[in-house]
C-alpha cells in the first residue's frame, strides 16, 4: 500500500492494522462524506474492509480494521463484550502525584453543549479507565491509560474529572497549543517572527492494541510509537519544562 500519510502496521487475510495519522478521520464525516478519512483509503487498496472501532480525527495511532464478515463479527464482539485491551498515551496538564488509580465515573452527553460528554452519574453509561504516571514535569504529566470501556471522548472526560485536562483539549479545558515558550525561560524570537505551536491537537495517542485474533485464536498485540508532535512535546519538557 503507497499513502503518504498511512502506516500498515500488520495485515493478513482477517485483519489490517494501521497507524493512523493525527487530524485523520476513521470514517466518512456525515457532513462531508469527501473529506479524507482511513475507510475510503483503505476501500482503493482492499477488496473489502470492515470498520471495527474508530478513533477521534485528531487522535493518532493504532487502529484494527477487518478484511471479511466473519472477522468483522469476532472482532466487533470483543470490542462489544470489552474483551480487547487498548491502551493509550497522553499528555495532561498538571503535575500528578498519585501515580496510578482506577477512574470507574459513567459518561453521557452534555445536554447544553452538543457533541461534548461528561460524568453524568445519573443518566451516563458505566466507562472504567485504569491510569498510571510514566513522568511527571513543572507543570505537566505523561500518562498512559488503558480503558475497559470505548465511551465517546472517554480519556479526555475521565482525566478532566480528576482535574488533569489533556493538553492541546480546549474542548474539556486544555490550552488549545503548546509553545515553547510556555515551558523555555529565555525564549526569543526574531524580528518579525512568529512563534510557530509545537502542538496543534489533543495531545492523545492510541499507544497498543490487545485482541483475540479471529482464525488463529491466539492473543495478539500490536503498538505504534508516538508521533512525531508528540515526541517533540517530550522531549521540549524534559530539556525544559522539569
Amino acid at each position: 500500500m503507497r499513502h503518504p500519510e498511512i502506516q500498515i502496521v500488520s495485515e493478513d487475510n482477517d485483519v489490517v492494522i494501521v497507524n493512523k495519522p493525527a487530524h485523520f478521520l476513521t470514517i466518512p464525516d456525515r457532513h462531508n462524506p469527501d473529506e479524507p478519512n482511513l475507510y475510503h483509503v483503505l476501500q482503493q487498496y482492499y477488496e473489502s474492509i470492515f470498520i471495527v472501532h474508530r478513533l477521534d480525527a485528531e487522535t493518532s495511532g493504532i487502529l484494527c480494521f477487518a478484511r471479511n464478515e466473519a472477522a468483522h463479527r469476532a472482532l466487533s464482539l470483543q470490542f462489544s463484550h470489552h474483551s480487547v485491551t487498548k491502551t493509550y498515551r497522553a499528555i495532561v496538564h498538571g503535575r500528578m502525584l498519585q501515580t496510578e488509580g482506577v477512574i470507574d465515573a459513567p459518561i453521557g452527553e452534555d445536554p447544553h453543549q452538543r457533541g461534548t460528554m461528561r460524568v453524568d452519574y445519573k443518566m451516563g453509561k458505566p466507562a472504567l479507565s485504569r491510569y498510571r504516571v510514566l513522568e511527571t514535569f513543572r507543570d505537566y504529566s505523561y500518562v498512559e491509560v488503558a480503558i475497559e470501556t470505548g465511551r465517546t471522548h472517554q480519556i479526555r472526560v475521565h482525566l478532566k474529572s480528576l482535574g488533569f485536562p489533556l493538553l492541546g483539549d480546549k474542548r474539556y479545558g486544555g490550552k488549545p497549543h503548546f509553545m515553547l515558550s510556555s515551558i523555555k525561560r529565555r525564549f526569543h524570537l526574531k524580528k518579525n517572527e512568529d512563534e510557530q505551536p509545537i502542538l496543534k491537537r489533543v495531545a492523545l495517542h492510541a499507544h497498543a492494541l490487545t485482541f483475540l485474533h479471529p482464525t488463529l485464536l491466539t492473543d495478539t498485540s500490536f503498538g505504534v510509537p508516538l508521533h512525531k508532535d508528540m515526541d517533540v512535546c517530550l522531549k521540549l519538557l524534559r530539556k525544559y519544562g522539569s
